[in-house]
């Protein structure tokens, strides 16, 4: 579809929003026009060039009338409750309740995607909800949440939308949580983590040859974010590595990226790595055996990483968080259920070493429970 201006654009998108046919209108932030038929938009390192009437790879952020538009803001793919442990992060108010939810899109191209129904829905496809960001802030807090979580998709590309939730969430005194690949622009990345009370950034591999193959994307820029994290934000982050098999759990890989980790980031942010299960354009591959999970655990502690975990696979041990001074249990999980807590004032009950992260001095109650929440049963 071509438009002859903006005015005559955004006179026809009104007239098809009226018949329901797009989601939002919502002008989007970080772009710029390159010529009368283009914009570049600068959210993320692709830097799309997109004509007038088309979308960048990411599906949502489109040219209408030479302007950037985000077509998800305000919607989106499903919102549910679940365990603040399953984004996964161990170290930010273990036992809490998060309201979680995604869009549609995605800026990577993730051969194994987990989330293909909704990273590579165009738009609208898989788009079932709707919210404003005080809605949002406000459900959340009555339902007990202590935050919530941008994910499913990742939230990179609905920037603006998460930004404006972030800012209407610490109203209410609720927490956001980005769930991320960490491949952002630097104007766009400080901007949304100065709102970002935790993250867990999706280390996908540690060879950009990895990236450029199987996530169709860059090493470095996900490099810089976490390094950002650590060095100019107050943001609680967690990394999560999917180990898959005969892709990027080699030893030499697995021994690269934790030697990073500690040089860059230090001993003291966790590290989860977890089981790959086939699915999207990856069927053919066998899960992630537990000797390789145990295997790339060993190694990461091997360099020093304190805390390490294993995921997607039921090891109550490798799950569960310990003094690295004493070694007791300090947190016991099994699956998202938490037992054993042993953390008073951030600090280990039975040596007082400090443990890094976010900690209530009891344990949050939420359990592993996934509780589907649907936002038109809510007044606006």
């Amino acid at each position: 579809m071509k438009f002859r201006s903006s005015i005559e654009a955004f006179g026809i998108l009104v007239s098809m929003k009226q018949k329901g046919d797009l989601p939002s209108l919502y002008k989007g932030r970080y772009w710029e026009s390159v010529d009368s038929d283009r914009i570049q938009c600068n959210l993320c390192p692709r830097r799309c060039q997109i004509k007038e009437g088309s979308r960048g790879f990411c599906f949502v952020r489109r040219n209408v009338g030479n302007t950037l538009i985000l077509a998800t803001y305000g919607r989106s793919s499903g919102f549910c409750i679940d365990p603040i442990e399953k984004k996964p992060l161990n170290h930010f108010y273990p036992g809490s309740a998060v309201l979680s939810f995604g869009t549609a899109g995605c800026n990577l191209g993730c051969q194994f995607c987990q989330n293909w129904d909704i990273s590579k829905a165009k738009a609208w496809d898989s788009l079932q909800d709707e919210a404003s960001p005080e809605k949002i802030a406000r459900v959340a807090h009555q339902l007990g949440c202590s935050s919530v979580a941008f994910t499913y998709n990742d939230p990179t590309i609905f920037a603006e939308y998460a930004i404006d939730i972030a800012h209407a969430c610490h109203e209410k005194d609720v927490y956001a949580v980005a769930v991320t690949a960490g491949y952002m622009c630097e104007e766009p990345r400080a901007d949304f983590y100065s709102v970002m009370d935790a993250a867990n950034v999706d280390l996908k591999g540690f060879t950009q040859a990895f990236y450029k193959t199987v996530c169709m994307s860059e090493l470095a820029p996900v490099l810089d974010t976490l390094r950002y994290l650590k060095d100019e934000t107050d943001v609680w982050f967690e990394i999560t590595n999917l180990i898959i098999p005969d892709t990027n759990d080699d030893f030499k890989q697995l021994d690269a990226m934790t030697d990073w980790i500690m040089a860059h980031l230090g001993p003291d942010v966790p590290v989860h790595f977890t089981a790959f299960h086939p699915d999207f354009r990856m069927r053919t591959l066998p899960p992630t055996s537990k000797d390789k999970l145990r295997e790339a655990k060993h190694i990461a502690e091997s360099k020093g990483i304190r805390f390490v975990y294993l995921g997607n696979i039921h090891d109550s041990t490798n799950s569960s968080t310990y003094c690295p001074t004493c070694s007791n249990q300090l947190i016991e999980r099994d699956w998202y259920e938490l037992g054993v807590y042993h953390i008073s004032e951030g600090n280990c009950r039975f040596c007082g070493t400090t443990i890094p992260g976010h900690f209530s001095n009891a344990p949050g109650k939420w359990g592993r429970k996934r509780l589907p929440i649907f936002m038109s049963e809510f007044n606006d």
